[in-house]
């Protein structure tokens, strides 16, 4: 079992607190408390290699996901990860690295912006990678 439950909702990467040093080279100013705002444009690594970039719709989403464009890779298709997939965030290379497989990240629920039940789509999201993260903790 892992020391530690998983918190689909919360930065995992001390850098993205409030009240961090705020020389990782993130830009925040003017978004609030929003700090992956700046993160617009970053590629995205699954552990089993790249998924995508952070899409310029990025803010649609709740500041405790990220919206990324697979492009060809899924068909096309968006894709929101919650902000606990995030195992780090290289500013230098411009690059999100999360602790999940491709296949796990595509067999999440997928999103549908025209859909309005915020709530249900979020609580199906944060149920799939709780088990996901039961099942298969990140490494340490």
């Amino acid at each position: 079992m892992h020391p530690f439950p998983f918190v689909p909702w919360a930065w995992r990467d001390p850098s993205w607190l409030p009240g961090a040093d705020t020389d990782a080279g993130r830009d925040t100013a003017g978004t609030g408390q929003r700090p992956d705002t700046g993160l617009i444009g970053y590629e995205v690594e699954a552990t089993d290699g790249g998924i995508g970039k952070i899409d310029e719709d990025n803010a649609q989403v709740p500041a405790d996901c990220i919206m990324v464009d697979t492009g060809p890779w899924i068909f096309g298709r968006k894709v929101v990860l919650p902000v606990g997939t995030v195992a780090r965030v290289d500013h230098d290379e411009r690059k999100v690295y999360v602790d999940r497989t491709k296949e796990q990240i595509k067999n999440a629920p997928e999103y549908d912006p025209s859909d309005t039940d915020h709530e249900d789509y979020r609580r199906r999201t944060g149920d799939y990678y709780t088990e996901n993260y039961r099942a298969i903790p990140p490494m340490m």
